[in-house]
């Protein structure tokens, strides 16, 4: 049984990232068209819509601040013109920040994880939600991190807010259930991208070790998780976290 995702519409949240380009190629690749959102990279993302729409799907670039309300609802109102009301929300962009300790971590860096994780994720909700009730039908997937289970040193700010993140989805996800709309998060392992693959930096012992595949996952398998979640044969699964790491991290029942 092929995901087929002809005749939906599905919007990607920092598309001209690592990931998120692999995300909008593996969506497009199972019938979706797209809608490409990026913050300051229009050059990737005039290069992503070229290639999508190449390959035979309709796709449109928008800019936004995803931290921003006004932001966000212009994005929705452009995007609903354009394309129509996406069935398909995947929220990945977060914002970038120096780790270190909690004595030492800036206050604002606190600040913009709950931005990037937490408001990022509500905006895109009011945004995007209310169209879903109306149709009876969605898909609201967030990216999270194996980083939320292992409280690593260094990582508070990162982890507070992708923590602040899963509150939000198992709760949206009992709120909007009536509706057929279903809520989830993948959460990825240090994973494989481009950049590493140029650099020929896939393997790392340390990491590589200590993982039950003993190897680093690929964009590639986070982004087949999402299109199964984005799909009809995930119909019945929602509120769920679901680690892509190769078993690096393991939720207790």
């Amino acid at each position: 049984m092929n995901i087929d995702l002809t005749g939906k519409i599905a919007l990607v949240t920092g598309a001209t990232g690592q990931l998120g380009r692999v995300m909008v190629r593996t969506l497009a690749e199972c019938g979706a068209d797209m809608v490409i959102h990026y913050h300051k990279n229009s050059k990737k993302a005039e290069e992503l819509h070229k290639e999508i729409v190449s390959s035979g799907r309709r796709a449109l670039i928008v800019q936004a601040d995803i931290t921003d309300f006004d932001s966000v609802m212009h994005m929705r109102d452009a995007v609903v013109k354009e394309l129509g009301a996406p069935d398909i929300v995947v929220n990945n962009a977060v914002i970038q920040y120096n780790w270190t300790t909690v004595l030492e971590q800036p206050i604002e860096d606190y600040e913009s994880q709950f931005r990037s994780c937490v408001v990022h994720n509500v905006l895109m909700a009011k945004a995007f939600i209310p169209c879903m009730i109306e149709k009876r039908y969605g898909r609201f997937i967030g990216i999270n991190t194996e980083c939320s289970m292992q409280n690593f040193p260094t990582q508070s700010a990162y982890v507070a807010g992708k923590r602040g993140m899963d509150g939000i989805y198992r709760i949206l996800a009992k709120e909007v259930g009536g509706y057929q709309i279903t809520v989830n998060q993948v959460a990825p392992g240090w994973t494989i991208s481009d950049r590493d693959r140029e650099a020929g930096t896939e393997r790392n012992d340390a990491y590589d070790s200590k993982v039950p595949l003993k190897r680093r996952g690929t964009d590639q398998e986070i982004a087949n998780v999402v299109a199964f979640l984005a799909s009809d044969l995930a119909s019945y699964i929602t509120g769920a976290y679901i680690p892509v790491c190769g078993g690096n991290v393991m939720p207790a029942i």
